[in-house]
């Protein structure tokens, strides 16, 4: 049997067709085989399925064996809910009923083992992590300057919808609470982005703020990181930062600790990204927030300004460490990398100042390289252009690539046709007239 991964790529590149029948007898057609997940949950997120006829929109698990759903803890796990479809592969003379943590059935196709050898054996080449839509007839014939204010438009689009959800919080919890928790998200990244909105929610700025001398522990101590015996097995400098840790942490414990954990990501992360640095990376911002509002907030916003203050902080600890109870690195790990200032820049800061600041440049914006190009943001411009190749003149800057995620989101998470009836196409037809 092929590795998963492999299994994956054939089902993602049409290698056993699109029609099928279930162990029940259903017939069914893949409509849309929806993005392709390299995080943890199900394998597939966004297939539309056609049973009897019947349309389904959600997820798809694929898994070597039938068996591997119970194996593997599916049937309990709240994140495989929606999945619509379960593919196997070879059969098995024992049946399986699929069935999610609400008790519901799931249809089941089974890849037969000559399906699997044929498609083994034909000629393949590297699957991409997106099909290419419709729009990209009418992008090839759009000239520069008409895709520029396309997605120009697309960005302040953007730009508008995530500034009224940063009021939104502001009004019900204050500006300094809305910043926060924009930065804390920033810094959760996409698998933790709302493990992290929700610490902070728990431990709040303000509270912080009035404790300053304990604001690390209480973080770590929150996020569920820190416990009675966490310096025991540490040497030299971990060892007593780890202690000061927890001595500080017990006297606040009752106030903050919940019964309820925070549901961390571990798998998928760099060293550098580990939820232990991302923790205390908000924690050194509690100690210097006062500069880090007056740069985030201050009219004209200079993203300049803000990057050089977030780029410098700095910890005797985290400068050497990955994780809690990790050995020092003799190099320097950044605290608050150019990466994440931009991220937090592109997804929150901007677009407040697009619409409150009239002196906002928007031209340095748009000019406002990215320093990497993530899997969304791929995956958009593969549908929209063709190809990684095509798209990437149009995913250098943040502003474009802000306007590259607003359309995938408005257009192709929307439809469920697999490109079919999306109205996109037309419109930037109509656009270029």
């Amino acid at each position: 049997m092929p590795a998963e991964m492999e299994l994956q790529a054939l089902w993602f590149s049409g290698a056993f067709g699109r029609k099928f029948l279930s162990t029940a007898g259903q017939e069914v057609e893949i409509v849309q085989f929806g993005e392709w997940n390299r995080g943890a949950g199900p394998d597939f997120h966004h297939v539309v399925v056609l049973i009897d006829g019947h349309s389904h929109h959600g997820a798809l698990e694929l898994d070597p064996c039938a068996s591997d759903w119970e194996n593997h803890q599916h049937a309990t796990n709240p994140a495989y809910r929606d999945v619509v479809l379960h593919v196997s592969f070879g059969g098995d003379e024992r049946e399986h009923f699929i069935r999610n943590d609400q008790h519901q059935l799931i249809p089941q196709v089974v890849i037969s083992a000559a399906e699997l050898t044929e498609a083994l054996q034909r000629p393949r080449r590297e699957t991409a992590i997106a099909r290419a839509g419709r729009c990209v007839a009418p992008l090839r014939h759009m000239n520069s300057a008409s895709i520029v204010s396309l997605l120009q438009e697309a960005a302040l689009h953007r730009a508008q919808l995530k500034a009224r959800r940063f009021w939104q919080i502001a009004e019900a919890h204050g500006r300094d609470a809305a910043l926060f928790q924009s930065v804390a998200q920033t810094l959760g990244y996409r698998s933790n982005a709302l493990t992290m909105q929700v610490l902070a929610q728990r431990a709040r700025l303000a509270s912080l703020r009035e404790r300053p001398e304990a604001s690390e522990a209480i973080l770590l101590g929150t996020a569920g990181f820190l416990h009675p015996t966490i310096h025991e097995k540490a040497n030299g400098e971990t060892r007593t930062y780890l202690e000061k840790l927890w001595q500080t942490w017990w006297k606040h414990r009752a106030q903050f600790e919940s019964i309820h954990p925070l549901p961390w990501k571990w798998n998928g992360h760099r060293p550098a990204n580990h939820p232990h640095r991302r923790v205390a990376a908000l924690a050194v911002l509690v100690d210097h927030w006062p500069k880090i509002r007056h740069h985030a907030m201050a009219r004209p916003f200079s993203p300049k300004h803000l990057l050089e203050r977030l780029t410098s902080l700095k910890h005797p600890f985290w400068n050497h460490h990955h994780t809690l109870g990790s050995t020092r690195s003799s190099s320097f790990i950044a605290l608050f990398g150019k990466t994440q200032a931009l991220e937090w820049i592109a997804n929150h800061l901007a677009p407040l100042a697009l619409q409150d600041d009239p002196h906002f440049d928007l031209d340095a914006y748009t000019r406002l390289r990215a320093l990497s190009c993530n899997e969304s943001v791929r995956r958009a411009g593969i549908r929209l252009f063709g190809s990684e190749t095509l798209a990437k003149p149009w995913q250098k800057s943040i502003a474009h690539q802000q306007a590259l995620l607003q359309v995938y989101r408005d257009f192709c998470l929307e439809d469920t046709s697999d490109c079919a009836l999306c109205p996109f196409p037309e419109q930037l037809s109509q656009w270029q007239a």
